[in-house]
């Protein structure tokens, strides 16, 4: 697999103080299977479907204990140089480059309106392996109170393109890297309570949206939004049991003609 241009979304995993009860509640959601936890790397567990490695769950470091929430992580050829360009565009670095063995080299990172997300400078571990089939990875969204300063800062730290959706009932961007969309970006409205933070909306894709809204929420997760049908598939928003918010999508059940957008200069 060739290494991703710089802003490709190319890894997700997630703390939680219950790993055994994320690997159970996935697994059934999702279709995951887990390999070995590496007791090296803090029990790291990586998550695959269909034998290919679509995300990783890990027990809490001791003090890091609090709410789980899925890490999006963006690909980058220097962890280091995009560390710096983090903090030069408003940003906070959260966690210093750190090697993790020969698997590659992560940051974690804040941007100026609060969205926690990774990168990763891969060596022997590239990323996904696979994206868009069921089980794995499919998009990722920006939500934020403060759409200025986010479009602001990723642009400037990836080189992202943007687009504005030409939809009056929500404020939505694309972000391109090169003629392909890589992230979209939501302005959270008042509809989320005040204490949810700005976060990466996390999609996995599924073979049929409702049958895994109705296992998820069987199995204890909350439902925040959907099922609905849109252009790009059926979607649904959830939280697991643990708290962590997640979306799943059916990309074969689409409804409606694809929407126009505007790019921003």
């Amino acid at each position: 697999m060739a290494v991703q241009p710089e802003g490709t979304p190319c890894w997700a995993d997630a703390m939680f103080s219950d790993v055994e009860g994320a690997k159970s509640f996935y697994g059934d959601v999702l279709g995951w299977t887990f390999g070995e936890s590496s007791s090296e790397y803090g029990n790291y567990t990586q998550a695959y479907a269909n034998g290919k490695a679509v995300a990783a769950v890990v027990p809490p470091m001791p003090g890091q204990e609090g709410q789980s929430a899925w890490c999006l992580y963006l690909a980058s050829p220097d962890a280091a140089a995009t560390a710096q360009k983090i903090r030069a565009d408003g940003g906070e670095v959260l966690m210093e480059p750190m090697q993790v063995g020969d698997f590659g080299t992560m940051v974690i990172a804040r941007d100026p309106s609060g969205v926690v997300f990774g990168v990763w400078q891969p060596g022997r571990h590239e990323g996904f392996e696979a994206r868009g089939v069921p089980g794995a990875y499919c998009w990722a969204e920006v939500f934020t109170r403060e759409p200025e300063k986010s479009d602001t800062f990723f642009s400037a730290v990836f080189g992202y393109r943007m687009k504005q959706l030409d939809d009056d009932a929500v404020d939505f961007r694309l972000y391109d890297l090169g003629e392909d969309p890589v992230l979209g970006r939501m302005r959270m409205t008042d509809d989320f309570p005040p204490e949810v933070p700005p976060y990466f909306n996390v999609y996995f894709t599924v073979e049929d949206c409702d049958a895994a809204v109705a296992k998820a929420t069987e199995r204890g997760a909350i439902l925040r939004f959907g099922p609905m049908s849109s252009p790009f598939g059926r979607f649904a928003a959830l939280s697991d049991p643990q708290g962590a918010a997640f979306s799943v999508i059916d990309v074969k059940t689409t409804e409606g003609a694809m929407p126009k957008a505007t790019d921003v200069s």
